[in-house]
């Protein structure tokens, strides 16, 4: 990582979602020697009461992505542009289906916009997501045909609105020549994680010794990645000039595990007492995705190090500090 980060130095890199997990992951990596601008609406916030919040490289602007006015003049003057901002989770999904196509499309569309106005855009990376294929996707390549599911199937939503991103962001490098990337992020866990995710609830139940729920019979297969290889693969983008124009899977096709097995493992590395129980599914679920990251290891010289048992101590060790 060290030498990656050589040759992004002096830059101005604006984040948007950066108050969230994994953009205030990317935030913490950069700010040595770059000056940072996360423009966050703050619903999900991962850096109160961290040392970022102090860092003098960093500026903190409060925005919504769907005020073009605002956002195209915070943005003015960066170099480098990650967008991570948008609606996801499931269970918050489903709540606001309308606001999750609305930031989703209109916020990233508005993003690539303003972007494409800068005067010097080295680079716009774009997060999508691996749910774009669907139920079933097995070692997934970045050609594999994506699947925009069943209206009326919540679940969906999200997919659909990240896909449309997906989309925009191709159409801005081949008409402007707007110097975009789409990374897919699939099943990232890791310290200072917000919001829903399975693998942080699983643990969070763990350390305090009560009961796991999993939907349905637990059979569902993911790939889980850990975040610190997330963020390597997301500076890889930055400082190749490869990822231009494409899209890259980024996971860990390694540390596979059923949804079971995961809670059972998460249950013996922290020799924890919590008892695993099943409860009916309330909407659609993935029932395996395992990402092939080909395309990444070529292009980028992308490959995830950090299995699955030593993510978790890893993670459970942050919680630990939050739940006292």
């Amino acid at each position: 990582m060290k030498e990656l980060l050589e040759k992004i130095k002096d830059k101005q890199i604006f984040i948007t979602g950066g108050a969230g997990f994994i953009g205030s992951t990317l935030a913490k990596v950069l700010l040595p020697d770059n000056k940072v601008i996360i423009y966050d609406s703050f619903a999900r916030n991962a850096i109160k009461n961290t040392e970022l919040l102090n860092h003098p490289n960093l500026t903190l602007v409060e925005g919504d992505i769907l005020d073009l006015e605002f956002l195209t003049k915070s943005i003015q003057g960066s170099e480098y542009v990650i967008h991570c901002a948008g609606i996801a989770g499931i269970d918050t999904v489903v709540k606001n289906p309308v606001k999750t196509m609305q930031v989703n499309m209109i916020g990233s569309a508005n993003l690539l916009e303003a972007a494409n106005k800068l005067e010097n855009c080295k680079r716009v990376v774009c997060f999508s997501t691996s749910e774009v294929f669907g139920q079933v996707a097995f070692k997934s390549e970045e050609i594999t045909p994506t699947v925009l599911g069943a209206v009326g199937e919540a679940r969906w939503t999200y997919a659909v609105s990240k896909l449309a991103e997906e989309h925009m962001a191709y159409a801005y490098y081949k008409q402007y020549g707007l110097p975009t990337v789409t990374v897919r992020p699939f099943n990232v866990y890791g310290p200072n994680q917000v919001g829903e995710g399975a693998l942080k609830a699983f643990i969070e139940n763990a350390l305090q010794n009560k009961n796991i729920q999993i939907h349905g019979d637990g059979s569902q297969i993911r790939a889980w990645c850990y975040v610190d290889d997330m963020v390597e693969g997301v500076i890889r983008t930055l400082v190749h000039d490869s990822a231009i124009g494409e899209s890259f899977n980024i996971g860990n096709a390694k540390a596979v595990t059923t949804i079971y097995g995961l809670a059972s493992t998460i249950v013996r590395v922290l020799n924890s007492k919590s008892e695993i129980n099943f409860i009916p599914k309330t909407s659609a679920d993935i029932e395996l995705r395992i990402p092939k990251v080909d395309k990444a290891r070529e292009l980028l010289g992308f490959e995830a190090k950090v299995d699955l048992e030593h993510g978790i101590t890893n993670t459970a060790k942050f919680f630990e500090g939050v739940l006292v």
